[in-house]
């Protein structure tokens, strides 16, 4: 039997492309994502691969909780997590949880996610944990009197920050976890063309256009997080941010473990409700 990934946001753009090699190199693939419509056109190409479909949306704590649970049930391990889902959104927009669409879909949705499989990867006794970041990461400064920014929203502002917050989350990991042999990466995929601006407006919008023809097709900008799932022996490099295949230095707000250990409390503090008593 093939090792398996759960992965978010696998039915588009790099976590599609991730799919696509991982699928055809034999691995089972369990898809989390809120369309069901795009999962059976996934099947379709693939007829002949297990592919699981969870849903999970990730502006919805409730659930993220109840994809956990199915998680959890499955009788097989999980070799790799792959937090691969990701947006931007050029207005403030609050979720049906309170928190900032951004923060909550790029960081604090996966942050529930993985605590709550926490303990199922950690039987497995050798799995990956891989977070798809950004360079963008370096615009980021995490003010945690506004962290939903809603004294001066902006868009790269907000997703800046959320790609911080992927990395400080994933230096985490590593600290928490890797010991009990969880291995946590992550990384900048390149300037990808993926769909990712298409919805949205004005300025932001003409931004995102002009800027399409420079960009790498999903297949190349996917090469990285499926390097740091498939490769062997990477294991020492882990809690590092990797730009093509390459461990590289991270912003320096990254490197500061107070904020870093003040992140993970108040994303626990924020998903309390879904996280087992203490």
């Amino acid at each position: 039997m093939g090792k398996t990934i759960a992965i978010t946001g696998g039915t588009s753009g790099l976590g599609l492309a991730t799919v696509e090699h991982l699928a055809n190199a034999g691995w089972n693939i369990v898809m989390l994502a809120r369309s069901t419509a795009k999962i059976m056109e996934i099947k379709e190409v693939f007829p002949e691969v297990e592919i699981d479909f969870v849903r999970c949306d990730l502006a919805d704590l409730s659930s993220v909780a109840d994809a956990a649970e199915i998680l959890n049930a499955m009788d097989e391990g999980i070799d790799v997590l792959m937090n691969n889902a990701g947006g931007i959104n050029d207005h403030f927009s609050k979720t049906v949880d309170g928190y900032e669409l951004t923060f909550q879909m790029n960081h604090l949705g996966h942050f529930l996610l993985t605590n709550l499989v926490i303990d199922k990867l950690r039987k497995q006794r050798s799995t990956r944990i891989i977070n798809v970041s950004s360079a963008l990461h370096k615009m980021g400064k995490l003010d945690f009197s506004d962290l939903m920014i809603e004294a001066n929203y902006g868009p790269f502002k907000a997703y800046g920050n959320s790609k911080l917050c992927n990395v400080h989350f994933t230096q985490s990991l590593h600290d928490r976890y890797f010991d009990d042999g969880i291995s946590a990466f992550s990384l900048h995929p390149g300037s990808v063309g993926t769909g990712f601006g298409d919805h949205s407006k004005g300025f932001f919008k003409l931004i995102w256009d002009l800027g399409k023809p420079l960009l790498l097709t999903p297949q190349k900008g996917a090469e990285t997080q499926i390097y740091l799932a498939t490769e062997e022996g990477i294991e020492g490099d882990s809690g590092k941010y990797f730009v093509k295949k390459k461990p590289v230095k991270m912003a320096k707000q990254a490197y500061d473990p107070e904020i870093r250990e003040r992140l993970w409390k108040v994303s626990e503090e924020m998903v309390s409700a879904y996280l087992p008593a203490k």
